[in-house]
This record gives structure tokens, sequence and C-alpha cells, in this order.
């Protein structure tokens, strides 16, 4: 079975790389473990080189739709992160920047894959 590789793949790995480097000032500002910085490090060291070899996989007409999926990635960003604000309001009654920061895109990311799973599903 091969799989070719899709817009909406790519536009989730950028998702990634962009979790994981909002991840990354909790790690230098927190004085947390320095081992678990490194393996975060090396972790997007390899999504940056996958998401790299998934662009060169794709054909030239998938590359045309990556723009608008990466406009509703940084919409699904911005929505987690005010949706963490929210919730970090209503249980601390402050918000933490730095879990804002990394809470936030992720939960971002996951509303993108989300979307963009069930968009794939219901076009086929």
């Amino acid at each position: 079975m091969t799989t070719t590789m899709t817009p909406e793949r790519l536009s989730t790995l950028i998702g990634v790389l962009a979790a994981i480097a909002a991840t990354l000032p909790r790690y230098v500002y927190g004085a947390v473990d320095q081992g678990r910085l490194l393996l975060i490090l090396m972790a997007f060291a390899v999504v940056a080189v996958v998401a790299g070899i998934a662009w060169r996989m794709l054909a030239q007409p998938a590359r045309q739709r990556l723009p608008g999926l990466l406009g509703r990635l940084v919409i699904n960003l911005v929505l987690g992160c005010l949706l963490v604000v929210i919730w970090q309001w209503f249980e601390r009654g402050v918000v933490a920047p730095l879990l804002l920061l990394s809470h936030g895109t992720t939960f971002g990311l996951l509303i993108h894959a989300v979307t963009v799973g069930w968009r794939r599903r219901s076009a086929t």
C-alpha cells in the first residue's frame, strides 16, 4: 500500500513544528530538565526534515492548496490560544503566558487536525 503526500498532511506537520516551537520557551525560561530540551530540539529537527521531504513530494496542484490550509492552521492556532486563555482564566483567575503558548498551540493543532480530517472524509 502506498500513500501520497497531501497538503493536509503537510499543514499538520507544519502545525507540529509550531507546537514544538511554542513549547521551547517553557524549557528555556522555566529551567526545566535540559535533557528534555535536547530531545525536543532533536524532534523539531526530525519533523522539519520530514516536512521538507513532504514538500518535495507534493504535486504542483497540491502545493497551490497549501496556503489556504496554512491560513486555516493559523486561525486554529489562534482559536486554540483563545480557548486556553478562557480556560486558564476560569480555572486560576490568571493567565500563565508560557502555558498559554504551549497549550494553546497544541490545542489549536488538535482542532486543525480534526477539522482537516473531517473535511477530507466528507470529500471522499
